[in-house]
């Protein structure tokens, strides 16, 4: 059976030593836009990669029992690379995401409270809500006309977990805003971070901190408000209950220091849930819908089994282990474009690995992207193929080399939250509307702080024939 295989930069040719040498500015100029347009064809089955950026060396594990090494045994020794400080701290501070050591481990200590109050079955009715949303918008749309699809996933993820923080719903004009300054920030925040990162002077990076800098304030200018006003009417007594992360966070206390966030921490955590609780959802959203609509017999299978399951009824927390095909479908788009390419980590110490001497400082990046694209452990690794991951041989692959949310102790706090989502989301949406490619168009990937398309993501949306409901009624 053929299978769709959807277009990526495509990997640099591997040239003799002079030209390499000559080429190598070439590759810094490229990496400085997209993390994956620089990466060879050697890159995707090699176990541990080098790569020789000016003034830095950058390693890359490939290898499962490195990864694991890295991500849990020795997590401790490898710690997040300040090269994410670089690139995010202008929107999340020293947040839990960028942050390391014992500040890191005060932060979690007190973010975990937070996330057990929001089990995915808690939740579950908020989720209904936005999807909710999201259908009667594209209701008026759903004749045939293009939709940018990748708008549209940004808006509903955004609406999902502003109700989850915020106890209230994202409106539309905050959604572009939120849209389009992130789009800006992630080209801006990635290239001064690069640039930052390698030791060049801060002036040629200039432009781009400004730019990010600019784009960083608008995102937080839709955050920050509401966020000092619950802050500040609980400190002048109001207890007002709300039921929602915000104010676990206000009212959460670290066991061992017995501190609490203040203002800017408080701040910049909402920051970094927010950014984490919805871009990532809303890149994999995005690449899910294009997928299926490139490969038509896979959509017809799933609107088949969302027919099946739901009939035209609403969804319900129960019937989410009942969707098979709408969640392979979302693991595979996971494998093929992880929201995250990279994860770079900093050897605190020297260390060998493999026949490498790895020096003390050394950046060591483990590559959800280059993983779900291994040679050597995928069988048509580039190809997208949801039913592998029914098949026995996918079953180590999946085990080992799997890693869209991370492994070890920071491994991704919202994966279930961002599972349940994409089952709530997906499944309504193919079970209302069929999705089509709009003729002549491609997406272009990019891998910067997200896997996102650098010309968004164009669909044609039509309305099925059936009628499903959208009132939400959640067990």
């Amino acid at each position: 059976m053929t299978h769709f295989v959807p277009r990526y930069p495509e990997p640099m040719k591997k040239h003799s030593w002079p030209l390499q040498m000559l080429l190598r500015p070439l590759k810094f100029i490229r990496s400085r836009n997209c993390a994956i347009s620089t990466l060879s064809d050697r890159a995707y089955g090699m176990h541990l990669g080098e790569l020789r950026l000016p003034g830095q060396n950058l390693l890359i594990a490939n290898q499962p029992d490195l990864i694991k090494r890295i991500l849990v045994d020795e997590a401790d020794h490898f710690p997040k690379s300040q090269m994410m400080s670089n690139m995010l701290q202008l929107l999340l501070g020293d947040s839990i995401f960028v942050s390391n050591g014992e500040v890191w481990k005060r932060q979690r200590r007190m973010m975990d409270p937070a996330f057990e109050g929001v089990r995915v079955k808690v939740v579950f009715g908020l989720m209904m809500q936005a999807s909710d949303a999201l259908i009667e918008r594209l209701d008026l749309i759903a004749d045939g006309r293009e939709a940018a699809i990748d708008i549209e996933m940004t808006h509903v993820t955004a609406d999902i977990i502003f109700r989850t923080i915020f106890s209230k719903p994202l409106e539309a004009n905050e959604a572009l805003v939120i849209y389009e300054a992130f789009n800006r920030f992630q080209e801006a925040a990635f290239a001064h971070g690069m640039t930052k990162h390698i030791g060049l002077p801060d002036w040629l990076s200039t432009f781009n901190f400004r730019k990010a800098r600019k784009a960083a304030a608008e995102i937080r200018a839709v955050l920050d408000p509401i966020i000092s006003r619950r802050y500040e009417q609980w400190h002048r007594g109001d207890r007002t209950e709300h039921g929602d992360i915000l104010q676990s966070l206000i009212e959460v206390t670290d066991p061992v220091t017995g501190t609490q966030f203040d203002l800017r921490e408080l701040c910049e955590q909402v920051a970094m849930l927010f950014l984490a609780g919805h871009e990532t959802s809303a890149s994999a959203l995005s690449w899910a819908l294009y997928l299926l609509a490139m490969d038509g017999s896979v959509q017809e299978r799933m609107h088949a089994e969302t027919v099946a399951v739901l009939d035209d009824r609403p969804i319900t927390f129960s019937d989410i282990r009942k969707l098979d095909i709408t969640r392979n479908v979302f693991m595979e788009t996971l494998r093929l474009f992880p929201p995250v390419a990279f994860l770079p980590r900093v050897a605190e110490k020297a260390c060998p690995m493999r026949d490498k001497e790895v020096r003390a400082g050394s950046t060591v990046s483990i590559s959800p992207w280059l993983m779900g694209r291994h040679r050597r452990y995928w069988q048509e690794p580039d190809a997208f193929d949801p039913d592998r991951f029914d098949r026995p041989e996918t079953v180590e692959p999946q085990r080992h080399c799997y890693l869209p949310f991370s492994k070890g102790p920071r491994v991704c706090l919202g994966a279930a939250f961002a599972q349940q989502e994409a089952a709530i989301i997906l499944a309504g949406l193919v079970r209302r509307y069929r999705f089509d490619p709009v003729p002549g168009f491609e997406p272009k990937p990019a891998a910067r702080l997200t896997v996102r398309s650098t010309n968004g993501i164009r669909l044609r949306v039509t309305r099925r024939v059936n009628r499903a409901a959208t009132v939400s009624s959640p067990e």
